[in-house]
């Protein structure tokens, strides 16, 4: 009797509690949204268009619209003739973006109770033409300037480049059609001061096209990481210098936009360019941690994504930065992200 009477009691206990976590679980969620909600209402409104058609049809920025509300984590397209005025949101939703012309590509998580990765290759009007799945979570995306070829770079483990060999990346070169053959970075010959690279630490991200043979990307190995010179159809890396992480070339081909640690804390970095005819190197007159491949607004200024510092801000916006280390940052576009510069409609 007095055992039937204690197990009755743990079962009222336990429903007591049940209903109480659920109760506090639902409330939880509750405040959650209503304070998502509260900030999309305070955020001031981005001016859209519906015209995205006219939009392209000049040159343009494509970037990922990180505004709050109706079209957060959509592709977005604005003119560069007016980068602060109304956007027009196309109907793909990216977690990393680029395009050239009339290709894109878009990386997406796909959040469920079982999140999976997959690379879309966009059309002109950014429908979906085919796509294929990603071993992790999406980190950098390019195209060859022709559109011809697509690198993608995803976390396969860890999910940060905030110290080389804690991590571990995947780096693939494809073409944008489909049908072609695939190729991993981490199978071609790594050549770092003559001497071949085989350590299982190896990684590769970040690539950047010169055309759809050569291309640059960064190495990694132990704590050290490389500009890397690559040639498709050699399958071979070449190391350029040290300390250069996610490249991306100038559109004129003679320097390279990268971030590079020096001796800042981990997960920092500072924004500068290396020429390649001479072997210099600029720094940047942007100061804060940039953590991401920047674009080339044009052949004198470089453009890139940085992160909100507001405390709980979940947004971002693109700025901009002259190549040569002189002027001060700007923002070019607020609430957007993956900037990706197209000069011709």
């Amino acid at each position: 009797m007095t055992t039937q009477m204690s197990t009755r009691i743990r079962l009222v206990v336990f429903a007591v509690v049940f209903v109480l976590a659920g109760g506090g679980a639902l409330f939880y969620v509750l405040h959650v949204h209503r304070r998502q909600a509260d900030a999309a209402a305070t955020q001031p409104k981005v001016p859209v268009i519906k015209d995205v058609n006219a939009v392209q049809r000049e040159p343009h920025l494509v970037f990922r619209n990180t505004a709050l509300g109706a079209g957060y984590g959509q592709v977005a397209l604005v003119p560069l003739s007016d980068p602060g005025g109304a956007r027009a949101i196309t109907p793909a939703r990216c977690d990393r973006v680029y395009a050239t012309g009339a290709t894109g590509i878009c990386l997406v998580a796909q959040r469920g109770i079982a999140t999976t990765y997959k690379a879309e290759v966009m059309g002109p009007q950014w429908t979906s033409l085919r796509d294929s799945p990603l071993p992790g979570l999406p980190s950098r995306a390019r195209l060859s300037r022709d559109g011809m070829l697509l690198a993608t770079t995803t976390f396969v483990y860890g999910d940060a480049y905030t110290n080389p060999g804690q991590f571990s990346t995947r780096t693939i070169i494809g073409p944008a059609t489909g049908g072609g053959t695939e190729l991993d970075l981490e199978t071609f010959t790594l050549v770092v001061d003559g001497r071949q690279i085989t350590a299982a630490d190896r990684n590769l991200w970040g690539v950047t096209f010169a055309d759809d043979d050569h291309f640059y990307a960064t190495a990694a190995s132990g704590k050290k990481t490389w500009l890397v010179e690559g040639s498709v159809s050699a399958r071979k890396l070449t190391a350029l210098r040290e300390d250069v992480e996610c490249p991306s070339l100038s559109p004129d081909g003679t320097r390279i936009a990268f971030k590079r640690h020096g001796d800042l804390s981990p997960g920092k970095w500072r924004l500068a360019v290396y020429d390649l005819r001479t072997h210099t190197e600029t720094l940047l007159a942007e100061t804060r941690s940039v953590d991401d491949q920047a674009e080339w607004l044009d052949n004198s200024t470089v453009t890139y994504g940085l992160a909100r510092q507001a405390a709980g801000s979940a947004s971002s916006d693109i700025w901009t930065v002259p190549a040569d280390g002189s002027g001060t940052p700007r923002v070019l576009v607020q609430d957007a992200w993956s900037p990706a510069v197209i000069r011709k409609p």
